[in-house]
């Protein structure tokens, strides 16, 4: 007994070890292609997992869930850590709009097209859509450290992708919840459950989050200061698991909490002293737990799925880019009379919407599950996830410079802009 636990150990350690490495050589592969990492990543795994047969990890074995549930948390945590609250004022009701009804047309329009195009049931056809409907903070944050455009157009799309994947896990869950008791789909008590969860799990992330960062960073009281780090890694998870353990959101905990602990200037409490190392520590981490989700996910990848559902799940994305994306937008940004969007910019916001680290963890947990039609799920969300980012992520910069959004490294606007009329 004691042989076989030691084996499996070293089995799990050896994979952690060759997955990393592998994502250490893919990521400087993609910088030297000038390509988005998460592609790379990807293709790797397909080649070691399906192709060379050294990654073998089942999507429903506890090292693949665990993976899958805590990277997420981690990544959603450094997003809302990285957020601040004073750009979020004044974007506020179009970034309200697109995290929650943007969600919601996205996951409709795409339903409806999945629906159609799979010939599936409804329920299973919007929860197909629910998992590709939230944008990717893992991608689009990396991408706008190479691109630099107006302040409030980058807060606004950062923001969205960070507070969109808690919104699409909480309609994925709920839809999973009705999938799984056999019910069908009751409109009033999804939405119900939405609250609930939601609610839920801004309370159970604000709530850990301000105790533990006042234990962390106020003047008296601060007795783990010299523990920033790990208390800062403790925050994140707990967070999760707490809200998870209440049947609420965790995912949304887990961006609260994030957000909690990078405003803590708000509360009159600082960091200063540890925010280098910390915000080192947590951005090496967030790179780990996608190096580990990406592969993992290309290595899990149902050839056999793919090409029987190509055509089907390419429309179903064609779809999402250049309908749902497109609809969200003019019906949450443009009413925004606060702000007054320009069309370059909602342009600008209609194409950068990658598909990520959220939606591949959901799929991977569906397929973990076992939930019918999970195959399908799963080729739609790799589709989405491999063309939004090769297609989209990878052309950001070219779309920003044509539409005038683009600023220098000296905070100018670029000749782009000044050609484009934009004002800055």
């Amino acid at each position: 007994m004691e042989s076989e636990t030691t084996e499996i150990i070293h089995h799990i350690l050896i994979l952690l070890l060759f997955i990393i490495t592998v994502g250490m050589l893919s990521g400087r592969l993609a910088s030297w292609l000038k390509l988005p990492d998460v592609a790379i990543f990807i293709i790797a795994g397909m080649v070691l997992g399906r192709g060379l047969h050294l990654i073998n990890a089942a999507s429903s074995s506890l090292f693949n869930q665990l993976i899958l549930t805590a990277g997420s948390a981690l990544i959603l945590f450094d997003g809302g850590r990285n957020l601040r609250l004073s750009g979020l004022k004044k974007v506020w009701i179009t970034l309200s709009l697109l995290s929650v009804p943007g969600v919601l047309i996205t996951t409709g329009v795409v339903g409806i097209a999945v629906h159609y195009l799979f010939g599936l049931d409804w329920i299973f056809s919007f929860l197909a859509a629910a998992v590709i409907a939230s944008t990717d903070p893992a991608s689009i944050i990396p991408v706008f450290k190479q691109v630099k455009i107006k302040e409030r157009v980058r807060e606004t799309v950062e923001s969205e992708s960070a507070f969109n994947d808690a919104t699409g896990s909480i309609v994925t869950f709920a839809l999973l919840a009705a999938v799984a008791g056999g019910k069908s789909l009751e409109v009033g008590g999804m939405v119900w459950d939405f609250v609930k969860t939601a609610v839920g799990g801004i309370v159970v992330g604000a709530v850990v989050s301000i105790i533990l960062t006042y234990l962390v960073a106020h003047f008296r009281l601060g007795v783990l200061k010299d523990y920033t780090t790990i208390a800062m890694i403790v925050v994140a998870l707990s967070s999760y698991l707490i809200g998870d353990m209440l049947h609420v959101s965790g995912f949304m905990a887990t961006f609260v909490a994030g957000l909690v602990w990078g405003n803590a200037d708000t509360m009159g409490l600082s960091m200063d002293e540890k925010l280098e190392e910390s915000g080192t520590f947590a951005d090496n981490t967030s790179v780990m737990m996608r190096m580990l989700i990406f592969i993992l996910l290309g290595s899990q990848v149902d050839f056999q799925a793919l090409g029987q559902y190509f055509w089907p799940s390419l429309g179903a994305v064609l779809v999402l880019m250049f309908v749902a994306r497109p609809l969200t937008i003019l019906l949450c940004a443009l009413p925004d009379r606060k702000v007054k969007w320009s069309w370059n910019e909602l342009l600008f916001m209609m194409w950068v919407r990658e598909t990520g680290v959220i939606p591949a963890a959901l799929s991977g947990m569906i397929v973990g599950m076992g939930i019918a039609h999970a195959g399908t799920i799963s080729a739609i969300t790799f589709m989405a996830i491999m063309l939004t980012i090769l297609l989209q992520a990878s052309t950001t910069g070219l779309v920003a410079r044509k539409l005038g959004l683009e600023i220098k490294a000296d905070g100018h606007p670029s000749a782009a802009a000044h050609a484009a009329g934009h004002k800055p």
